[in-house]
């Protein structure tokens, strides 16, 4: 098969043949018909992650149908529409017991533990577990766009933040996960405050539902926030992932308001200062939110279906296996428009 592979941190991808995954006995292969391009592997490709082995095959948000399962696979036979989530749980372990997969304690990542979706087939571990069946209404394109992206939007701003109608909500980056924040705390009833420095994204944060949009070049989101009363805000959403953000979300929350961080925090910005004084006085909550099992998939689907939300607009441009190093390195200023769908 064709892959888009770096054989070094920083390498220029290529595109070459690549011997097709072996499928484990839990496991599928699922065809790739579209793969999402996120930071997080731009993060894994210039070396921030640990866990990814050079040289690899990078992607981890991605659509497409099962072409062979192994010999344990019940629920899935083949030639079904698919997505899975970017943490895969083993479905035994304590975590998964609970119905927790995304904090499972043998946890793989498609393109981070092991090779991803630049490619034309991916491996699912586990695949019972982790396959979560596409919807009719859903082309794939729209499909890779939920990716890790949206679908961590939603599990953290309705699981974890559980963000109610009438809540003022401060989303800080208006790249794949912050636009997918601003749709999803709109339509959940939110009066949402989109921060960003680049027009264009800001533009789309409006169309999305943002009621405030504010250009961080020229004015202070701190400020900006607590104007909206109360002294800020209900919740603050980091959804770029700096210390800077970081601290601009906290400092943003009215007494007792919720920060919640979407954005990774790597690098330099591994482990940043907080303005923890004023997570005491303030009584404070910060919240994490790590991806989302695939039961959860259903009501994500329900979700963006009932309420039409507008998910193509969501996607950006579309490239081929040759353009995905291209897009990848893009994401190093935050550039993209969107989320890039590579289509094998």
């Amino acid at each position: 098969m064709r892959a888009a592979i770096a054989d070094a941190p920083n390498a220029t991808l290529r595109v070459t043949e690549v011997p097709e995954p072996d499928v484990p006995a839990h496991g599928a292969i699922v065809r790739v018909r579209a793969s999402g391009v996120c930071r997080s592997d731009w993060h894994a490709w210039v070396g921030h992650d640990p866990s990814v082995v050079f040289p690899h095959v990078h992607g981890h948000e991605f659509a497409g149908e099962v072409v062979a399962v192994g010999s344990e696979v019940r629920a899935f036979q083949g030639g079904e529409r698919v997505t899975a989530p970017f943490c895969c749980g083993c479905g035994r372990c304590g975590a998964c017991a609970d119905g927790q997969q995304q904090l499972c304690e043998r946890e793989y990542q498609p393109g981070f533990d092991g090779w991803g979706s630049f490619a034309e087939m991916v491996m699912v571990p586990w695949a019972d577990v982790n396959l979560a069946r596409l919807p009719d209404a859903l082309d794939y394109d729209v499909a890779a766009s939920l990716g890790c992206r949206f679908m961590t939007a939603f599990r953290g701003l309705v699981d974890q933040a559980q963000v109610r109608a009438g809540e003022r909500v401060l989303v800080i980056g208006c790249g794949g996960v912050g636009l997918s924040s601003v749709m999803i705390a709109a339509a959940l009833g939110a009066h949402v405050i989109a921060v960003d420095v680049d027009d264009g994204k800001l533009a789309l944060a409006g169309r999305f539902g943002a009621s405030v949009l504010v250009d961080a070049r020229s004015e202070d989101p701190v400020e900006r926030a607590r104007a909206a009363g109360d002294g800020g805000v209900d919740v603050a959403v980091d959804a770029l992932g700096s210390a800077l953000t970081c601290a601009q979300g906290i400092r943003s929350l009215r007494r007792r308001g919720r920060h919640l961080q979407l954005g990774l925090l790597l690098g330099r910005d591994a482990d940043p200062p907080l303005p923890m004084q004023d997570v005491i006085r303030r009584e404070l909550r910060l919240i994490g939110s790590h991806g989302m099992p695939a039961r959860g998939y259903p009501a994500l689907f329900r979700f963006v279906l009932d309420r039409g939300l507008p998910l193509g607009s969501l996607v950006g441009a579309r490239v081929d296996l040759a353009g995905a190093g291209d897009a990848l390195a893009s994401m190093a200023a935050f550039a993209p428009v969107g989320v890039t769908i590579v289509r094998p």
